[in-house]
């Protein structure tokens, strides 16, 4: 099944594992409803069934935060907890999503929709990302530009930084006074 784009802007947050990304998440999603935007965020989780809504884990913590819609997607199953006959794609998770003005996914590297990689040096700075898909870096540490001449740096700390990007890149400034 072929869905078109969809027309809430998907922003994936990839990473290596403990690279930081669910921390930098968190930061992501309070600045944006900070500044009244509505956030819908979808866990990547790779293996199949998950807990939902632990003390803890990722899913609670992107609610504690703020997301005002939070979805946990894994091979067999999706927040709503309904079975899954095969994994669903981004584009089918995001068409079920609604009444948000961005979605940010934590995973998906190979979900075909634009990513900020995150990169911590005790990790290792080689990225799991490339060009065209990965459109910003957050890191602790400076990449070489010239790998990436057209890719965004940001701190891991620059969470107001960031979401200055993130509006001009993918949020129409007009979408806060439209509703």
């Amino acid at each position: 099944m072929s869905l078109p784009d969809h027309p809430i802007p998907i922003l994936s947050i990839i990473g290596k594992s403990g690279s930081g990304k669910t921390t930098l998440l968190e930061k992501l999603i309070a600045e944006l409803k900070r500044r009244g935007y509505r956030v819908a965020t979808v866990k990547h989780h790779s293996h199949p069934g998950f807990e939902m809504d632990q003390p803890g884990k990722d899913t609670w913590r992107h609610a504690q935060a703020g997301s005002d819609h939070v979805i946990i997607a894994a091979p067999d199953k999706i927040a709503s907890i309904r079975r899954l006959a095969r994994p669903l794609t981004l584009d089918e998770i995001a068409a079920e999503i609604r009444e948000v003005d961005i979605i940010l996914t934590e995973g998906f590297k190979r979900g075909g929709k634009p990513a900020l990689e995150v990169a911590r040096r005790e990790n290792g700075l080689d990225l799991v990302g490339a060009p065209p898909q990965l459109v910003a870096v957050a890191t602790d540490a400076p990449l070489e530009t010239r790998l990436l001449p057209e890719v965004p740096q940001f701190s891991l700390d620059d969470a107001p930084g960031i979401v200055d990007w993130i509006e001009r890149t993918f949020l129409n400034p007009q979408s806060l006074e439209s509703r």
